[in-house]
């Protein structure tokens, strides 16, 4: 994306020059050396710590607002969306903090309906510009992370609007990530537990329940939709440690009625009524998210990177009808992706094995995923190094009754969805949906 470009909005010329210079600003941060939560649990409390200095250096503006605290291997993103929208629609004042972004970095940050302005983003970056530096030169625990000061933009924010309630989906984990600085949330929840992040999390269910279950906080009540026995035992026990109340919603069906459940236990919790419940759950949308970009042919664009996220979109894909299925698949080298691949290729009438294009963050290399299915399957692949040439060769190939499914990474999907809508029409509109 250029650095420099103008659109015309109210008859007038915006500049998003300075948003992206912002941007680079808070991205480029991460060249300073520094704890990382992505990498060091070794002394994870640190964190926290960090993140509490930093807010202390810019006034606490996280304090004052009603938190409801969202963690879970899969949906989190989903539930916190309904939760914000429900009370949206109930006309309460309430913000929404989630990650990652599709589309652009103020998409993590919105107020009612709209999202940040990059202007305001712009506004407050360069008021904390300041701050940064005396954190930078005085914090016993290093430099805050991007993720930490995005955060703190968000809080500012959100008090700037003054805002009663706070929708927070946690960034990882839950113990030791930034956003579990906030003290004393109204409601904390978790979806559910699976694998996923276990080089950080830990390598079992009841290692990643605990470390999820650390959002659990004194005085609050906690929800969850998660039934497996021993997991729940440990939720049990972190409330009654904390003095949290606890209830476990009971849902049989599949993974999309349990977020609706978990979503509309919180919104009751807090006193909304069904009225407002069911708009705002109805009107929640995600972009990324089983997202119907096109439908001539139809192209479907869905983040999941882990097993059970796939079988949550697989799921999903039951409830539409299609000829053949063409799968563009990316994902991170660190994901269990030989597993997810074997939850796919069985409905696959033709891979394109392909990568994202994000330079942090390590990709599986396409011809690795070419072998992975060779091994296993007689259905075919082809290799493509940039997803936009996936993503026209299925285009051309693909008829009208046919599916086009992009999945496997949140970065392949921002990508490629920048076909249908560039991040310059969603800086000016600020709504994730044309």
């Amino acid at each position: 994306m250029a650095a420099f470009f103008y659109v015309w909005h109210n008859e007038q010329m915006v500049n998003f020059s300075s948003y992206f210079e912002a941007v680079r600003f808070l991205e480029g941060l991460i060249n300073i050396p520094a704890q990382d939560y992505l990498k060091d649990r070794s002394n994870p409390e640190i964190y926290i710590k960090r993140m509490r200095f930093l807010l202390n250096a810019l006034g606490n503006p996280d304090r004052g607002m009603k938190y409801i605290h969202i963690s879970g291997t899969a949906g989190k993103g989903t539930v916190a969306n309904m939760v914000h929208s429900g009370l949206v629609a109930a006309g309460k004042k309430a913000g929404l903090f989630t990650s990652p972004f599709i589309i652009s970095t103020i998409e993590k940050i919105k107020v009612g309906d709209l999202y940040i302005s990059p202007q305001e983003f712009v506004s407050v970056v360069n008021k904390i510009k300041p701050v940064l530096d005396e954190v930078h030169e005085k914090s016993p625990y290093g430099s805050p992370s991007y993720f930490e000061i995005i955060l703190a933009v968000a809080f500012i924010y959100f008090r700037k609007k003054k805002c009663e309630w706070v929708v927070l989906e946690v960034g990882l984990g839950g113990s030791f990530d930034a956003t579990n600085v906030i003290e004393r949330p109204r409601i904390t929840a978790i979806t559910n537990i699976d694998r996923d992040h276990t080089h950080i999390l830990g390598k079992t269910l009841i290692k990643i329940a605990r470390d999820k279950g650390g959002i659990i906080k004194k005085d609050s009540l906690f929800l969850t939709t998660e039934s497996r026995p021993h997991l729940t035992k440990i939720f049990q026990e972190i409330c009654r440690r904390k003095k949290s109340d606890c209830e476990f919603i009971n849902v049989v069906s599949g993974y999309r009625d349990r977020n609706k459940a978990l979503a509309q236990a919180i919104l009751e919790r807090v006193g909304i009524s069904l009225k407002y419940i069911s708009r705002g759950i109805s009107n929640a949308r995600m972009p990324g998210r089983f997202e119907i970009i096109d439908r001539n042919p139809l192209v479907i664009l869905d983040g999941a990177h882990s097993p059970v996220k796939i079988k949550g979109l697989i799921e999903d894909l039951g409830q539409i009808s299609f000829d053949n299925l063409y799968l563009i698949f990316g994902v991170a080298n660190n994901k269990e992706y030989k597993e997810m691949i074997g939850l796919l290729l069985p409905l696959a009438r033709k891979i394109f094995a392909t990568r994202f294009e994000i330079n942090e963050r390590k990709c599986a290399p396409p011809g690795d995923i070419k072998e992975v299915i060779k091994k296993i399957s007689r259905k075919e692949v082809e290799v493509f190094l940039d997803p936009m040439m996936a993503l026209d060769k299925s285009l051309r190939i693909a008829r009208k009754n046919d599916l086009i499914l992009a999945t496997g990474s949140l970065f392949l999907v921002s990508r490629l969805r920048r076909r249908w809508y560039p991040e310059e029409v969603f800086l000016k509109t600020r709504k994730a949906f044309k």
